[in-house]
């Protein structure tokens, strides 16, 4: 069969088969059939043929054209060694006497020419974990292990251990968790999402907009007063962006933070059996280094990803990007699903996704094309040794290796992690690699 040429990456195919040779398949496949159908008013087996070709003979037919055209297919395929990305477009055509005709077009996949690749400038991120960030990990252990106590109380339970310290504002201050009703309107009207009863927040956390903070702050229990806020610009939600709302406070309750100390019983809740102190700063460095590499892992894979899109020259399948974007649809629809969030708050339109459909398919080409020329497969040692590192961050690490082990797609994730990381470390030897220092807190989100 001949391969007509339509374009950089589309081609087609002419497919004819000949009637005679599917209707000898129908009948065999039919009379087989008759065999085992039931019918009522019939005893097994004995249902005649011209009933069984009436009940399934079209159903049968198509089967049988559906496999010889693709059976037909994959041969001028082989044939002409061609590589097809998507499925083919299949048409029917006027095939003449004797012969059932279709056009398969279809798209192939591209060349991928990686350029240069000595001259890709990538940036490898770098971080210390020293002491302070140790200490600025356990204060955070104990900002999430902190409760609130009511600001209004002299106590808790019977007790005076978590009753406020006797220098602290009645009023809500900052750190303070306050507990407010309010009702929002703009032109004397209410607006959606404007109000809200026993609504919680923190002072000095940025959940609120800073004039709706500065304005629970100093006030006590029982408290009310109004003020005016103006919504930003860019505001999220576009009916009430640039406007101006007046908004009526009550505050219920004022409640300070407590943490706990950094003692033995802290570290006990941490999971340091003996409660020493040492050995709980010991393990959270180690749990803080397992983390910081794998996050700065993660910064230098999208520097080097980034510098091999650059680097690459390709056509890319619109099948492939069609696909990509289909299957980014419905991850992005079972997301919200799982979330409660119902569709029609968001039409997921292909439009949305189409860019990073795109950045996604043609990053897949240029791995693909790299690990194949540069022999950068995932070895089985890589893989075991992948799988115990990620076990080290668990209880119970054997029991981790087991349960990746047991499981053939569990290891091909991981496979693909190290397949990654192959690309990353072979295109580091090649590259441009400048060292990129980035502040502890910057890497974990804290700053």
């Amino acid at each position: 069969m001949q391969v007509e040429n339509l374009g950089k990456l589309e081609r087609r195919l002419h497919i004819s088969v000949p009637v005679d040779e599917i209707e000898k398949e129908v009948d065999t496949r039919l009379k087989r059939l008759s065999r085992t159908v039931r019918m009522a008013g019939f005893r097994p087996g004995k249902v005649p043929m011209k009933i069984v070709s009436q009940q399934y003979g079209y159903q049968v037919h198509n089967e049988v054209l559906n496999e010889k055209i693709g059976g037909a297919f994959s041969k001028a395929v082989e044939e002409n060694q061609l590589r097809v990305a998507g499925s083919p477009n299949i048409t029917a055509k006027d095939g003449g006497e004797g012969a059932v005709s279709f056009d398969a077009t279809f798209e192939i996949y591209p060349e991928v020419r990686i350029e240069a690749l000595e001259q890709a400038a990538v940036s490898r991120a770098k971080t210390e974990v020293d002491e302070a960030a140790v200490d600025r990990t356990i204060e955070i252990l104990r900002q999430q292990r902190g409760h609130f106590h009511s600001k209004a109380a002299h106590g808790h339970g019977h007790g005076q251990e978590h009753a406020a310290p006797v220098d602290a504002p009645v009023t809500a201050a900052a750190g303070d968790r306050v507990t407010v009703d309010f009702v929002g309107t703009i032109d004397g009207e209410a607006f959606e999402g404007g109000s809200g009863q026993a609504f919680q927040f923190v002072l000095g956390e940025g959940r609120m907009l800073p004039e709706f903070e500065a304005a629970a702050t100093g006030m006590a229990v029982g408290e009310s007063k109004t003020f005016e806020l103006r919504f930003p610009d860019d505001y999220h939600g576009a009916a009430v962006a640039g406007k101006t709302a007046r908004f009526a406070l009550d505050v219920k309750d004022v409640e300070w933070a407590h943490v706990p100390a950094v003692d033995e019983e802290f570290a006990r809740s941490l999971g340091v059996a003996d409660g020493d102190l040492e050995r709980m700063r010991v393990d959270i460095r180690s749990n803080l280094e397992r983390e910081v590499r794998k996050r700065l892992q993660a910064r230098t894979k999208e520097s080097v990803m980034n510098a091999l899109l650059a680097s690459a020259q390709m056509d890319v399948p619109k099948a492939l990007i069609d696909a990509e974007t289909q299957r980014l649809i419905e991850n992005a629809g079972e997301e919200m699903r799982r979330r409660g969030m119902a569709a029609e708050s968001m039409p997921l339109t292909p439009e949305l996704f189409t860019s990073q459909a795109e950045r996604r398919v043609r990053l897949g080409l240029v791995l693909a094309e790299l690990v194949k020329t540069e022999d950068l497969q995932a070895k089985p040692e890589q893989v075991k040794a992948h799988v115990e590192d990620l076990a080290q961050s668990y209880e119970k690490p054997a029991e981790v290796v087991r349960w990746y082990f047991a499981d053939r797609s569990r290891l091909a994730d991981v496979e693909a992690l190290v397949l990654e990381e192959n690309v990353v470390n072979f295109v580091l030897g090649r590259a441009r690699v400048d060292d990129l220092a980035v502040p502890f807190d910057e890497l974990m989100g804290n700053a």
